[in-house]
């Protein structure tokens, strides 16, 4: 397969795709492609109602590529995200059913109201793009995908999500409220149909797959690396702060602000990429200390300030 058009051109049709559904989310919606173009996965967490479904659904309608949706609730098993072996009475051996991972982009809505063995059955599936059944490995598609949402408001009948699941998302970040104003584009934009309705595919997966390519290929300085690195490594002497990021984290800030700059019009990336994406890729990876939580300590707050303070580079 090749792509249909330059990397630059795919980035902006898809952009464009999904601001036809979600108004006013320019800076959710250019986070979301930065983590699919540089490989990673997204965790939504924001208010019920703001979009965060909305916003996966119009990605993967824009994208000409197998979707699946998962809705998480406190009796899911592993063997329902991953699949199951079956016994066929006819040939007398087990036959194995794929479940909904073996997708290109998934949907794990509302994964905090699943138990900790199940959100742990992505683990693999999301940091090696393999899933092990029945002792054996079974590789899932090179394009795959996970978009999970949560609530944060809601505790009653909900799972924290594991550290190392944490680790496994390359962002966190919320949509917030819109203006009033684009609040009544939506009501305009709904108020006969949903705009998802009518949503097609605008893009292949040769042109996804393109424009990772091109993102990888956007150059960063040794200094800048060192500049990722340090600012990643301040967490972990950070006060307040029970446990720091990991040199994933460190990755996933070079590879998203590689892709931030491709979608910039840069050839290289600059200090404001990586000053741009350092709470959304790290701040969810950091575990506060029980006393900094209670005093109002947030993980956010942390890397915000760990940005303000550290000498950017020449």
């Amino acid at each position: 397969m090749t792509p249909t058009a330059s990397p630059r051109d795919i980035y902006e049709k898809i952009a464009a795709n999904i601001a036809r559904v979600i108004q006013g989310q320019i800076p959710a919606t250019r986070m979301l492609l930065a983590a699919r173009a540089s490989g990673g996965h997204v965790l939504l967490e924001d208010f019920p109602g703001t979009g965060k479904t909305t916003l996966a659904k119009a990605l993967a309608r824009s994208l000409d590529a197998k979707f699946k949706r998962v809705q998480f609730t406190p009796d899911l098993l592993p063997s329902d995200i991953l699949g199951v072996s079956v016994f066929n009475q006819g040939d007398q051996q087990f036959h194995f059913h794929e479940g909904p991972v073996f997708t290109n982009v998934l949907l794990a809505d509302e994964i905090n109201r699943a138990s900790p063995r199940t959100q742990s059955a992505l683990l693999e599936a999301m940091g090696e793009c393999q899933v092990s059944v029945d002792g054996e490995r079974r590789d899932l598609p090179g394009m795959f995908f996970v978009i999970a949402t949560e609530n944060p408001v809601e505790f009653r009948g909900t799972y924290p999500l594991p550290e190392a699941q944490m680790d496994r998302f390359a962002m966190q970040f919320t949509l917030g409220y819109v203006s009033p104003a684009e609040e009544v584009a939506v009501l305009t934009a709904q108020q006969h149909n949903h705009p998802l309705d009518e949503l097609k595919p605008c893009v292949t997966l040769a042109d996804v797959l393109a424009l990772r390519h091109a993102a990888d290929s956007i150059r960063i300085s040794e200094e800048l690396k060192r500049y990722v690195v340090d600012i990643v490594a301040a967490t972990r002497t950070a006060a307040g702060v029970q446990l720091g990021a990991s040199p994933r984290a460190s990755i996933a800030l070079m590879k998203a602000a590689q892709a931030l700059a491709f979608f910039d019009g840069q050839e290289f990336v600059t200090p404001e990429n990586i000053r741009e994406l350092a709470v959304p890729v790290i701040a969810h990876r950091l575990v506060m200390e029980p006393q900094a939580r209670f005093s109002g300590v947030t993980a956010r707050g942390v890397v915000a300030e760990i940005v303000k303070k550290l000498k950017v580079p020449a």
